[in-house]
């Protein structure tokens, strides 16, 4: 049986450990949260995550009122001042962005033409909407940060998931997300020199816990215990570590979500670089999301956490042990046989050859040439098309 190896020997000086990059699928999910975050969303711990993300819920509340109930104020000395009168309400709530798109959309009204309208205007064709609405009933979601807000409009079936239960979830899990427990915030990759320093200090730059008035993401690596699957074709230990992030919105911007996977690196600028195994669960926001999270996403977070790499390192041994080509005919049918064009069989081939230092002859060889080729499309379509043909075959093999 394979066996796991934590390499501590093969830490360089700094403890960071070498790391082989060009294999795998790059994921830029994470990077492209990390890109568009502002200071106020950036956390620092799960705690502080949480805090806020509680703290918020804690000055929320729900409640289905009938549609035709709904008055619509709009004042005419601001004219972009436009305010809800829910019943038993004993002030007007004034809808934010994200919630006046919502009511505008469930009433069939387009809010981009209603925002350029004065509030009078906007007014009298919500309140026509509302007082028309076939669904009858409406789910609000109310906040008072000194004011009160209207943060969400959704149907009355809306299964809400609040951004607090899978803080809270991760926590169980994951701890403060600092390094008191095997998961924490990643290190970060020098590109000079391929070593991944798993020990880097968590400021606003290099923090993967986010939050805002929408939504809440957080990525963690299990970056301290390096896992050996296979060697590279110099003889050194291919490094992986488990990671995960995973996503939520309570107001109903996004689905709730996780991902699993092993990675090889992670970039200052946040991208997942050398990723295998790739899987996703998301739920969305119906009737019974609360009931799926408990018994389904919470649950499959917790084996992913707790569970045994093996079944990982076993299928990447069993990939790499099994031979499917010997010849450059049995190379070019092997891809041929399983959809890839002419040209693209010749590139999966040559990239074998000039990465691995010989023309690919497993399951493994052709994997890793396939992501490899992936990597290199510019059309976002083209590029999960191959990579999920290279999961596929890979998933074959195990």
């Amino acid at each position: 049986m394979t066996q796991m190896q934590v390499l501590d020997a093969r830490q360089d000086m700094s403890g960071g450990y070498k790391v082989d990059v060009s294999r795998g699928e790059r994921i830029g999910r994470v990077s492209s949260e990390w890109f568009s975050r502002p200071a106020d969303e950036r956390y620092l711990s799960l705690s502080d995550l949480f805090g806020s993300v509680k703290g918020r819920s804690e000055r929320s509340r729900t409640r289905t009122v009938e549609s035709a109930a709904v008055r619509v104020e709009a004042s005419r000395d601001n004219a972009e001042g436009l305010a809800l009168v829910l019943p038993g309400a004993v002030a007007p709530i004034t809808p934010t962005h994200w919630s006046f798109g919502q009511l505008a959309s469930l009433v069939g009204a387009p809010a981009a033409y209603l925002r350029q309208l004065p509030a009078t205007l906007a007014g009298i064709n919500l309140q026509y909407g509302l007082t028309s609405h076939r669904a009858e009933q409406v789910k609000t979601l109310e906040t008072d940060d000194g004011r009160v807000e209207l943060r969400a409009v959704t149907g009355p079936d809306y299964g809400r998931i609040y951004d607090h239960e899978l803080v809270a979830a991760v926590q169980r899990i994951a701890g403060n997300g600092t390094g008191d427990t095997r998961w924490k915030v990643p290190g970060v990759l020098d590109w000079s020199t391929g070593i991944y320093n798993p020990r880097v200090d968590i400021t606003s730059d290099t923090t993967t816990l986010y939050a805002s008035d929408r939504d809440v993401f957080l990525f963690l690596v299990d970056d301290l215990n390096p896992i050996e699957a296979g060697r590279l074709p110099d003889g050194s230990p291919d490094l992986y570590f488990r990671g995960f992030y995973a996503w939520n919105s309570e107001v109903g911007a996004k689905t709730l979500g996780m991902a699993s996977f092993y990675l090889r690196a992670v970039c200052q600028n946040r991208n997942l670089w050398g990723v295998e195994d790739f899987e996703e669960i998301s739920i969305r926001h119906s009737k019974y999301a609360a009931n799926r999270f408990a018994h389904e996403a919470a649950p499959a977070l917790t084996r992913f956490a707790d569970g045994s790499p093996m079944p990982f390192v076993n299928g990447i041994r069993q990939a790499r042990e099994r031979i499917v080509a010997r010849t450059d005919e049995d190379r070019a049918d092997f891809l041929r046989k399983r959809g890839f064009g002419k040209a693209e069989t010749a590139k999966i081939i040559e990239t074998v050859l000039t990465e691995e230092g010989h023309p690919p002859a497993s399951i493994f060889d052709f994997v890793q040439g396939i992501t490899a080729v992936a990597r290199g499309k510019t059309q976002q379509d083209a590029r999960l098309d191959l990579e999920g043909r290279a999961k596929k075959l890979l998933d074959r093999a195990a």
